[in-house]
């Protein structure tokens, strides 16, 4: 049996698809999200851990954290806030900063969370770069 979970306080009446009949997620995220037709997308491209001054923290969490800021600013641009994500990709460059990563996904997200996908990279543009974060939004106004 398939459980559906609107997502409390969003006004797109997404829902989050948890079959049943299928392992319940590892972390906090669904395993799909339901989007309504008519509702508008947003599609942020990946962000990396780069403060706007150019500075670059050395741990994951911190680079996490401003990739989850910066993908604030970009909803909010649109109008949208991060109860609007349906989706994550994110991509860390060692198994090592997964925790760090997920942490600060944790304090981001809504619950029921988004669909998600963690992938460990050989690295980025820079090799200072640990994390890199893309989501996709979606509201019914």
């Amino acid at each position: 049996m398939l459980q559906r979970q609107g997502f409390p306080g969003n006004r797109t009446n997404m829902r989050a698809l948890v079959p049943s009949s299928i392992r319940r997620p590892f972390a906090a995220y669904s395993h799909g999200v339901e989007v309504p037709a008519g509702a508008r997308l947003v599609l942020a491209s990946g962000q990396l851990g780069i403060a706007p001054d150019d500075t670059i923290p050395e741990g994951a969490e911190a680079q996490a954290e401003l990739c989850f800021q910066a993908i604030r600013a970009i909803l909010a641009e649109a109008g949208m806030e991060p109860r609007d994500i349906v989706r994550i990709n994110a991509f860390v460059t060692d198994r090592a900063h997964m925790a760090g990563y997920m942490a600060a996904r944790d304090r981001f997200v809504a619950s029921p969370p988004p669909a998600s996908t963690l992938v460990i990279v050989s690295g980025f543009t820079r090799p200072e770069f640990k994390v890199e974060v893309e989501v996709t939004a979606a509201r019914v106004d």
